[in-house]
């Protein structure tokens, strides 16, 4: 089955969709808050300059996903399907960030499973990338199973990996 990039997925806490343009104003209210970033590489993410470019990136990224909150249909937070490989039978779920008051696991595991769910109509495996600082993230991952790669990627990114 060819892999969708930007596939609606809907779960029991929130809603995946494609990102879009007009999506900018709700999902920078959520990434304005310099917390979500206070672990991740790209500190100052917060930052409206900084953002637009993230944002810009998201949308030329072709796989960029927003996440909504089911029942409230607040923009929550996003993530994204990145360097899909049928050779390789891999994709890359990444820059994924929640708003704090949705933090503590539930739609973060929800978002990943929904995501590797897709994913794994199409691929064997899937990765995530993760600064070596960023212990929130690198939890959340060994929470939904992923498995810590011995080495780090060429940027210094410790990888981890899901197979099915």
């Amino acid at each position: 089955m060819p892999f969708d990039p930007q596939p609606t997925l809907k779960g029991a806490l929130l809603e995946l969709r494609q990102l879009r343009p007009n999506d900018w104003a709700d999902l920078y209210a959520v990434a304005s808050d310099p917390l979500i970033w206070e672990h991740h590489p790209a500190s100052n993410r917060h930052e409206e300059a900084v953002f637009r470019e993230f944002f810009a990136e998201a949308l030329a990224s072709g796989g960029a996903l927003l996440a909504l909150d089911a029942m409230s249909r607040r923009v929550i937070g996003s993530s994204r399907f990145h360097d899909h490989s049928e050779e390789r039978s891999e994709v890359e779920v990444g820059w994924t960030f929640l708003a704090r008051s949705h933090w503590g696991g539930a739609y973060n595991a929800e978002m990943k499973r929904l995501m590797l769910t897709h994913a794994f109509r199409s691929v064997r495996s899937v990765i995530f990338r993760v600064g070596p600082h960023n212990v929130r993230s690198q939890r959340a991952l060994e929470k939904i199973g992923a498995v810590r790669e011995p080495e780090p990627d060429a940027k210094g990114s410790l990888v981890y990996r899901v197979t099915r």
